[in-house]
């Protein structure tokens, strides 16, 4: 096999990242029994992948120890490249305010032993709460400060990147599952992200090990046949692809590919994933001490797949079914594609973002905005099971959200609309009309086009009006009427 040197991908001014990033998020696995692991010890086994050029390590807050012991690693090189460490902030749902925001990126410098975080990416768990982009605006403030290098996101959809996008967030990256089974991170997202100066980390390219020769052939596995969380979470993924006799016919593809290429088929399925659109980096995963998969990383740099190849597995993958849902749903909507189905083991439980208040038979909720105490009206009211939802606009507090961008104007809007709705007990899919107005003509589509997304399986009935908004920055205006649907016990 011959030497090539790994390569790189500039996510930012002054950071340039290894394309085989390491993730090590089964440190959290591997502390799981409560058993700590040692900082400096372990850290000697993050050496030589950064001796190999294999120097960007990926993780998080709620990966154990994982910031300690990289942050150790890394105050301790004593040569070549200073390694490249890329975290996460994924805060419980509910308001956030500068301090705390700050507290959090204080946290992660403490245990990265650092002035200065490389990447923080952030991880929104409910987009109807719009305490998501204070705290983006918030981390931005910080880079500006320079406590933060780069801004990335992770599980993020297409839409709310675009709505911090285009709200003044500079951000580089959005990490999120993107692998042969689930391909969520093609299509809009992928096109979004090229557009605008945004790298995939993909995450996942190896479904937690699935994807490898060790499972080719093999019955399908149950129960005690899954020794960690990475296989519970990715057999879900498996299941909603359409199932193990489709994933088998995905490894009998890679297996022929790698053998007329002399690599594994693990390194088939990342090699085919660097080479999609937008993806700067695909991230594997490392148990350090226990097992090292950097031969097969540095491989990754060795070769090319042919035309024919890509090919192959392409048809392979057409026979799969697509994953529901855009980037980052599996956290937000059933199915719950997590390691035990549901969010039990991440949340207790999402609080309301307007509270309730009553007046005899009727409920209401105020947003908090000027212009409800000034022409005397609520947010939203409900009235036995009807919400009805005044005509909305992309504010947010003081700021207007997404400036010149009536795609994400509309989708900031129906966030809003369903936060409403929530606070009164309805859902979103309990909407049942909605009334659509646009400022200019040339922006009924874009409107149209978010409206259709977001409400896709839900179909209320509808009405659009070209219509003279007050205030120029306002592209659109929603309202909304929704019916709760009771469930018979």
């Amino acid at each position: 096999m011959s030497a090539k040197k790994v390569e790189t991908y500039k996510l930012a001014k002054g950071l340039e990242i290894s394309r085989a990033i390491t993730g090590l998020w089964q440190i959290a696995d591997m502390e799981k029994d409560g058993n700590t692991l040692d900082p400096v010890r372990t850290a000697q086994f993050m050496a030589p992948y950064a001796e190999a050029g294999l120097n960007t390590f990926d993780m998080a807050d709620h990966y154990g120890s994982a910031e300690i012991i990289a942050g150790t690693f890394k105050k301790n090189q004593s040569e070549g490249p200073k390694a490249k460490l890329l975290t996460k902030w994924v805060p419980k749902p509910g308001p956030v305010t500068r301090e705390q925001v700050r507290e959090a990126v204080q946290a992660r410098l403490d245990r990265l032993q650092t002035k200065k975080v490389d990447l923080l990416q952030y991880h929104a768990w409910k987009f109807s709460n719009p305490y998501w982009l204070d705290a983006l605006i918030y981390l931005q403030e910080l880079k500006e400060e320079g406590l933060i290098g780069a801004i990335g996101t992770t599980n993020f959809d297409t839409a709310h990147l675009r709505i911090a996008k285009s709200s003044g967030v500079d951000l580089v990256s959005n990490q999120i599952s993107y692998s042969l089974v689930d391909r969520r991170g093609g299509g809009q997202m992928a096109d979004f992200c090229a557009e605008n100066g945004i790298a995939i980390l993909a995450y996942g390219t190896l479904c937690g090990g699935f994807i490898s020769k060790k499972w080719l052939g093999k019955s399908e596995p149950t129960g005690d046949g899954l020794s960690n969380w990475s296989l519970m979470k990715y057999k879900r993924f498996i299941d909603s692809a359409g199932g193990w006799g489709k994933f088998q016919n995905l490894l009998e593809v890679l297996n022929k590919v790698g053998e007329e290429t002399d690599r594994s088929i693990s390194t088939v399925a990342s090699k085919y994933q660097l080479g999609q659109k937008a993806v700067g980096a695909v991230i594997i995963g490392a148990r350090l001490g226990e097992n090292a998969h950097i031969e097969d990383a540095l491989s990754l740099f060795t070769f090319d797949l042919t035309k024919e190849q890509r090919k192959e597995i392409k048809s392979a993958i057409k026979l799969l079914d697509p994953i529901p849902g855009d980037c980052g749903d599996e956290y937000r909507k059933p199915p719950y594609l997590t390691a035990s189905g549901d969010l039990s083991h991440h949340l207790e439980e999402f609080p309301p973002v307007y509270k309730s208040i009553k007046n005899g038979s009727k409920e209401r909720i105020d947003s908090g905005t000027t212009w409800e105490t000034l022409a005397g009206y609520s947010r939203a009211v409900r009235i036995g099971d009807r919400v009805l939802v005044s005509g909305t606009t992309a504010t947010h507090g003081e700021l207007a959200i997404g400036h010149n961008d009536p795609a994400a104007q509309a989708h900031f809007i129906i966030d809003k609309i369903e936060a409403s709705l929530e606070s009164l007990g309805a859902k979103l899919s309990d909407v049942v009309r909605t009334r659509v107005f646009v400022n200019n003509m040339s922006d009924w589509e874009a409107i149209s086009r978010a409206h259709g997304e977001r409400f896709a399986d839900i179909r209320p009935a509808n009405t659009m009006f070209i219509a003279k908004l007050i205030g120029d920055e306002y592209l659109a205006e929603i309202e909304a009427e929704a019916v709760i649907q009771l469930v018979a016990e």
